[in-house]
């Protein structure tokens, strides 16, 4: 996933044709940093809020793990790099790194969308056959190291043949294919349909399957008294999961769309205009894993809640006692499969609710207090001042990167 180099015509010419203004650069520059600071500042905190709360270690939170891991491996290993090397189209970075360069996307991306999809298969099965046993943790942790190691198998093609060339005036970072006129070609329609296309088929049947279930018909096995509030979580989750599923697919599309169009006319890649539109689509792509923790954090209670604990030292950030219940655990052993039980004093009313969308056998435990109630209603708001926030900081930072990024391209090519 290296920028749009043809191997065949590496040596037919020896000037950069990819070499671009300052002010473009600079652009380009604050636009790909952004990217790599919210997705990996944001999947890090992903990451702690799972590990750091017993009540966040569910099966579908440990495939959200995964995930979260997938996406800031990404940005902080290949989102830079690859910006650097389409804007400039000379490779800084050595051989050995060139050859992880064009192994570890793949790997990632398809670690990424075969966690969605073990996330939808579970989802599937917790709310179509319900009684079925779920996956345990050793079963989930299997799962991820087999996703892990298919991911490695499909890559390892792109680190075997991954090159360097050094020209006259630059150097190059390519897959020297054994046949370089169909084999690039073939091996990414390979990966479109294995890292694309199978798995988003897959999770749309499932989805079709549970969204015709939980909004048009009573989910098998439950018909409890807290039969309402256990669809009501069970809708939220899936409709969470949808989200990110439509969001990566949208990302990654124009991606694949320009490799397929690129590949089918090769005279494509003379086009004058083919750096700034392979830019564009690489930096959509790349964007695919900044968005996950914004989603969580807006529809998912508990992850706001851990958002907000992890910038409580944000004098606007408030924690309440209902964000502190939210993540902490409380098991209790209920008589029936679905119950709940309201204890109420003056103001304050405790309900223990079991919920069987969670999968993880255990009760939960809400403390309402009047003043929590109100900050839960404005959580949202939060939520996105958070992210306004930390943006606004961000981005002075990187107009310091930017301005400093500029004065190295222009002392390194003074003539543009």
């Amino acid at each position: 996933m290296a920028a749009p180099h043809n191997g065949s015509n590496i040596t037919a010419n020896y000037t950069n044709q990819f070499v671009q203004p300052p002010w473009r650069v600079a652009l380009w520059s604050v636009a790909y940093s952004s990217v790599l600071a919210v997705a990996v500042f944001g999947n890090l905190i992903v990451i702690w809020i799972i590990l750091a709360h017993k009540r966040m270690r569910t099966v579908t939170n440990y495939f959200l793990l995964n995930l979260a891991f997938s996406d800031a491996s990404m940005a902080a290993f290949n989102t830079l790099i690859n910006f650097i090397y389409a804007a400039h189209g000379d490779w800084y970075f050595g051989e050995a790194y060139c050859k992880f360069h064009n192994f570890f996307p793949v790997t990632s991306v398809f670690a990424s969308i075969y966690s969605m999809t073990a996330i939808a298969v579970d989802r599937y099965m917790a709310i179509i056959h319900p009684l079925k046993p779920r996956l345990s943790a050793k079963a989930t942790t299997g799962v991820i190291v087999c996703i892990w190691s298919l991911a490695v198998v499909l890559a390892l093609p792109l680190c075997y043949f991954s090159t360097t060339k050094t020209l006259p005036h630059r150097t190059l970072c390519y897959v020297a294919w054994p046949r370089m006129s169909d084999d690039p070609f073939m091996y990414h329609i390979i990966v479109t349909v294995l890292v694309y296309l199978l798995p988003l088929v897959v999770m749309g049947i499932t989805y079709t399957i549970v969204g015709v279930t939980l909004w048009g018909g009573e989910i098998p096995g439950d018909s409890s008294d807290n039969y309402h509030g256990q669809l009501r979580a069970k809708r939220k989750v899936v409709k969470m999961m949808i989200i990110v599923v439509v969001t990566f697919a949208l990302s990654w599309l124009p991606y694949h769309v320009f490799f397929i169009v690129t590949g089918l006319n090769k005279r494509l890649s003379k086009w004058k205009y083919i750096q700034q539109v392979y830019l564009s689509v690489l930096w959509l792509a790349m964007s695919s894993t900044m968005y996950n923790p914004i989603i969580y954090c807006c529809l998912n209670s508990r992850f706001r809640a851990g958002f907000k604990r992890a910038f409580r030292w944000c004098p606007f950030i408030k924690v309440s006692s209902y964000d502190e219940l939210e993540l902490r655990s409380t098991r209790l052993h209920p008589t029936r499969q679905s119950s709940m039980y309201t204890l109420s004093r003056m103001d304050t009313t405790m309900v223990v609710v079991y919920d069987p969308a969670e999968g993880d056998g255990r009760c939960t435990l809400h403390l309402f207090l009047p003043e929590a109630m109100d900050e839960r209603l404005q959580s949202a708001e939060l939520c996105l001042a958070l992210y306004v926030a930390l943006s606004l900081a961000l981005k002075v930072l990187e107009l310091i990167l930017a301005f400093g990024y500029v004065t190295i391209v222009s002392n390194t090519f003074p003539g543009n």
